[in-house]
């Protein structure tokens, strides 16, 4: 019998574009890297024997490729549909493996704080609502609906009935507003903090400094030095930090700290200095804003709400001091660490920009409204299980 001539490729120059872009693509897979190139060199008009020879694939896969090609175009470069393997799982096994997933093992009686995929396959097997089932199609299944029981996030109830008036008074005060009024330009912002527990750990080893493909290299043994805690003020508009070590937190570092600041220019002769704290032993509640009024009349203590230290500026600086100073932990002795602070105070002070602080009290808004949705959502779910019961 007569053997059909190859069939005849013709080429647009989108087509082209995109061929050419799958064959010579790192990221291509394979078969799609070989079938484009099939396709490409028939274009150029050579024969079905020739590019097999150039590309190594057997003659009958160089026309079966070039035959789809001239039937359907780029779309018959895919794998066809097929009809694969009978399926093993029902739909309603499929549900009941996210219905498990989607439950604190606690809740049904299973010694585990959370769910792995191994452990929900043994599960499934166990409850007899699947046979022999394997972990990666737990896993492909949870996959389906972006499920990872094995994740956890944790969350806090807002507590301070005042919390939106008292960050608010902070917010603005990052945007030199006070009580609807305009800082002037004798006014100031101080933000502080105590980071406390700063260890010396002595490595056993000396540590290693960093080389071709090889990371710095930390002996894990170590003895311990001791301790100490890193007292900061930070002016939030001029990007200063003022700071001291001390053995122990408490109001008499404290105060020493704002004495530090206070004592010097400008602050000594400011109108008002405005200091943000938390609710920390070392300044909490109305006496310490006594206190610090009684020995400088122009110092305002302004108080962060209950567990929202996330907006004292503070903090920001305490997490570059970690990455920077801290981390990995290897000093010789608590003298070092306090040289190192200080000197960092230094490097710091000489370059430092303000901080792009971006939430605002519309943002604090939204906050809050999202807030108070999840509250009344997870309200009725509660009224909608009692009354179940």
């Amino acid at each position: 019998m007569p053997v059909a001539g190859a069939a005849r490729i013709v080429l647009t120059a989108a087509e082209r574009h995109r061929l050419k872009k799958a064959a010579y693509g790192h990221k291509t897979a394979h078969q799609a890297r070989m079938r484009a190139q099939v396709v490409l060199r028939a274009a150029r008009g050579r024969s079905n024997a020739r590019i097999a020879h150039e590309t190594g694939l057997h003659l009958d896969t160089v026309r079966t490729w070039r035959g789809r090609f001239a039937d359907g175009g780029l779309p018959a470069l895919a794998d066809r549909k097929r009809s694969g393997r009978p399926v093993r799982f029902t739909p309603v096994q499929v549900a009941e493996v996210k219905a498990l997933a989607c439950q604190l093992p606690a809740e049904t009686g299973v010694p585990l704080s959370h769910w792995s995929c191994p452990e929900l396959a043994a599960e499934l097997t166990a409850r007899g609502v699947t046979g022999s089932i394997s972990a990666s199609t737990v896993r492909r299944w949870l996959r389906q609906d972006a499920l990872k029981p094995w994740q956890y996030r944790s969350w806090i109830f807002i507590r301070d009935p005042n919390f939106r008036a008292k960050a608010q008074r902070v917010l603005d005060l990052y945007a030199r507003t006070y009580e609807g009024e305009p800082l002037g330009e004798d006014e100031y912002v101080i933000s502080s903090d105590e980071k406390t527990s700063i260890q010396a750990r002595c490595r056993c080893h000396p540590t290693l400094a960093p080389g071709q493909a090889r990371a710095m290299r930390v002996s894990h043994e170590y003895g311990r030095g001791g301790a100490v805690a890193y007292l900061a003020a930070y002016d939030v508009h001029q990007a200063t930090v003022f700071g001291r070590c001390e053995a122990t937190t408490g109001i008499v570092p404290f105060m020493t700290l704002v004495e530090q600041v206070m004592t010097q220019e400008p602050y000594a002769s400011a109108k008002r200095v405005f200091w943000v704290v938390d609710i920390g032993s070392s300044h909490r509640g109305k006496k310490s804003v006594d206190r610090l009024a009684a020995r400088f009349p122009n110092a305002v203590l302004v108080h962060t709400p209950v567990h929202a230290s996330w907006v004292n500026q503070i903090e920001v600086f305490f997490s570059i001091v970690q990455r920077k100073v801290v981390s990995p932990n290897d000093f010789t002795d608590l003298t070092q660490v306090r040289h190192r602070l200080r000197a960092f105070e230094d490097r710091y002070n000489a370059t430092a920009q303000p901080f792009q602080w971006k939430f605002t009290t519309s943002d604090l808004d939204d906050l809050l409204a999202r807030l108070d949705r999840h509250t009344l959502t997870d309200r009725y779910q509660e009224s909608s299980v009692a009354l179940a019961a």
